[in-house]
Formats: structure tokens, C-alpha cells, sequence
């Protein structure tokens, strides 16, 4: 496992939020904590995380949103056909990396190896160092409080942060609304 950004996704009804922590750690230290490794992409219509290397998301980010603008934003054909081409790239999929993309309609979890998973849920997804941490506990304040995506993925965060040495406090997040982004 390496160690890297926590990611949470929570899709609603209505509402599509993620967020993350930012920390970058090299080893046992924390270079910043504060770094941006989620996105808003093709005019704010999806959004996405990166748990790895930062220079590997810019990159990574680069390709998904190319794809998005061939596929006019088609979330679903977009997830398959970037998990193709990460796949058969000899560089991208050695890369020890993973993205959580969502809008208001769809979530997916992509990996280099190939991976699209939609959540059984369809509604919460994590990556990252403590995303174990942030998922159980999202699932555990859907069920059993009353908040809104946006909260509950903060929340969630905040515990992971408690938990896991590589997930920091400062978490930042990104909301679509469903008619927002049309």
C-alpha cells in the first residue's frame, strides 16, 4: 500500500461532493499539507480526486479531461475508455495511483490496472492512505445521522484525519448540484 491524499466522494440525489486532505508526505514527513488534489472538470460538469504522486495527477487529470472532451462529458464511456488507455500506457500503469471521478449521475473508483468501480452503493467512495478510515466512517454518518453530502464528507474526513498518520486536517472540497452544471 503506499501512502498518499485521502479522497472521499459522496454522490446524492441531488448533490455530488468530494473532497480531500492535501497532505504530502515523503517518507515519515510532511512536505505540505495544503495542496489541492481534487478538480473540477470538462466546465465544472464532473469532478475528480488523486491519491499518488501530484505530478502523476496533473498528468493523469490531463488525459481524463482529454478523454471527457472526446466523449462531450459522457461520464460512463469516458471512465471506460480512460481505464483502457491508462491500462495499455507501459509508464501510467506502473504508477501506484488511483481517481475517484463523479457527477451528479455517476461514481467511479479508476486504477491502472485497469479498474472501474462503481461503488455497490453507488453513493461513497475513498481512495488513499485513509480511505478505509473516511469510508467507514461515511457509511456510518449515512446511516445513522441526518447530513448533507457536503458534511458528511467533510466529517468524514476529519475522522480519518484522527486515525490515519498520512490524512491531514485541512480538507477542501468540490459540490455539483444536479441543474448546476448543465
Amino acid at each position: 500500500m503506499f501512502h498518499a491524499t485521502t479522497i472521499l466522494a459522496c454522490k446524492g440525489e441531488n448533490k455530488a461532493v468530494i473532497g480531500g486532505d492535501g497532505q504530502v508526505t515523503f517518507g515519515n514527513t510532511v512536505l505540505k499539507s495544503n495542496a489541492t488534489k481534487i478538480r473540477k472538470l470538462y466546465n465544472g460538469k464532473v469532478i475528480a480526486g488523486f491519491a499518488g504522486s501530484t505530478a502523476d495527477a496533473f498528468n493523469l487529470f490531463d488525459m481524463f479531461e482529454g478523454i471527457l472532451e472526446q466523449k462531450k462529458g459522457d461520464l460512463l464511456k469516458s471512465v471506460v475508455e480512460f481505464s483502457k488507455a491508462w491500462r495499455k500506457d507501459k509508464y501510467m500503469r506502473q504508477l501506484e495511483a488511483m481517481m475517484i471521478v463523479l457527477n451528479t449521475e455517476h461514481i467511479f473508483i479508476l486504477s491502472g490496472n485497469g479498474d472501474v468501480v462503481e461503488p455497490e452503493d453507488g453513493k461513497i467512495a475513498a481512495i488513499g492512505s485513509g480511505g478505509n478510515f473516511a469510508l467507514s466512517a461515511a457509511r456510518a454518518l449515512d446511516r445513522h445521522a441526518n447530513l448533507d453530502e457536503e458534511t458528511l464528507v467533510k466529517e468524514s474526513l476529519l475522522i480519518a484525519s484522527e486515525l490515519c498518520i498520512y490524512t491531514s486536517d485541512r480538507i477542501k472540497t468540490f459540490t455539483l448540484t444536479k441543474g448546476d452544471a448543465s
